[in-house]
């Protein structure tokens, strides 16, 4: 490692402001805590279930984990940096790093994703699920797949951040490289292309594989969703209705799933857009509200991680029951 440095603008200016220092720890923990929660509750209760397991249920696990990554990996490092906490990684270790951080958040995006395009498969099947009592306990194996894809294809997308990174210097400016992975350089870490051609042809395909597409895809998949419960409903009020229309079988609580997914889909591209639009700022006009708008991108950053385990918990059954149990059980203690 290299030797402690001072810490970089907006980490002084977060630091300095007992409001938005304190706003960024809540919302760290929260992001911690929260996603911890759904990973401890949903996951215990599929090891409890002795029949089919939900696939909807293993999908919010993943994505938990993977927010519970991000937040650890990356969101609690610069939390602990702006501490005063700064370390600065030597280049074998800023290598891995890069790789890592930029591995885990395309993954996360695609994880996010996963779920709005699961809810919309479910709602579009034709004929009820196949459900053997006797056959292999687990989740369906395309399931297993897409989980594989996601996180093995993401893997190899992040080799050229494992190799074109280096730690650089007190003078490394804040910049965008790589839209959902990093608005400044951390632990030392910065991008070391080997040309600035290179260096934007990865930054672009980031941003079209990584935002753009899954985006475009999690707006289309709910939007269909909602059409098809909408077209569900008004069917159910005719007499003829087609043989091969989508069966739905539990209207109120898949409106009650597709209303949550919206929800999570909102907040990941309004806390996506606000990072866009805040460092781009800052990129190209460094006008006076610079600072500001870097510590609006720094929240940004982390408000889908903080926020999206209490739009699940509104939505899902269990995480309702464990956290009412939990401040029933505190309101008592306090009593």
């Amino acid at each position: 490692m290299a030797p402690v440095r001072k810490p970089s603008s907006v980490s002084q200016s977060i630091s300095s402001s007992p409001f938005y220092f304190a706003l960024y720890i809540i919302l760290v923990l929260l992001g911690n805590l929260g996603n911890t929660t759904v990973i401890a509750v949903v996951g215990e209760s599929l090891l409890r279930e002795t029949g089919a397991v939900r696939s909807s249920d293993v999908i919010l696990v993943n994505m938990a984990i993977s927010n519970l990554l991000v937040s650890l990996v990356r969101n609690t490092v610069v939390m602990v940096s702006d501490l005063g906490v700064e370390v600065f990684l030597s280049r074998d270790m800023c290598h891995l790093m890069m790789g890592i951080w930029v591995w885990l958040r395309s993954a996360n995006v695609w994880s996010t994703f996963f779920l709005s395009a699961f809810h919309f498969q479910t709602l579009r099947r034709v004929a009820p699920p196949v459900i053997t009592l006797h056959g292999p306990r687990g989740p369906p194996s395309s399931l297993i797949v897409g989980f594989a894809l996601v996180w093995s294809l993401n893997l190899i997308y992040a080799i050229p951040a494992f190799i074109f990174s280096k730690n650089g210097d007190e003078n490394s400016t804040e910049t965008l490289m790589l839209v959902s992975s990093t608005t400044r350089p951390l632990m030392g870490c910065i991008w070391d292309f080997p040309s600035p051609y290179s260096g934007l042809a990865f930054a672009t395909s980031s941003m079209v594989i990584h935002e753009s597409i899954p985006i475009c895809l999690m707006n289309i998949t709910n939007l269909g969703s909602l059409l098809t419960l909408y077209a569900h409903g008004h069917s159910r009020n005719t007499a003829n209705k087609s043989q091969d229309a989508p069966v739905v079988t539990r209207i109120p609580a898949e409106r009650r799933a597709a209303k949550v997914i919206l929800t999570l889909n909102i907040l990941f591209i309004s806390s996506w857009g606000t990072n866009v639009i805040s460092v781009n700022y800052f990129n190209y006009n460094r006008g006076s509200s610079t600072e500001f708008l870097l510590i609006v991108a720094r929240f940004a950053n982390m408000s889908f991680i903080a926020f999206s385990p209490i739009v699940l918990a509104v939505g899902h059954r269990k995480l309702r029951a464990f956290i009412k149990a939990v401040l029933l059980r505190m309101i008592s203690l306090f009593a």
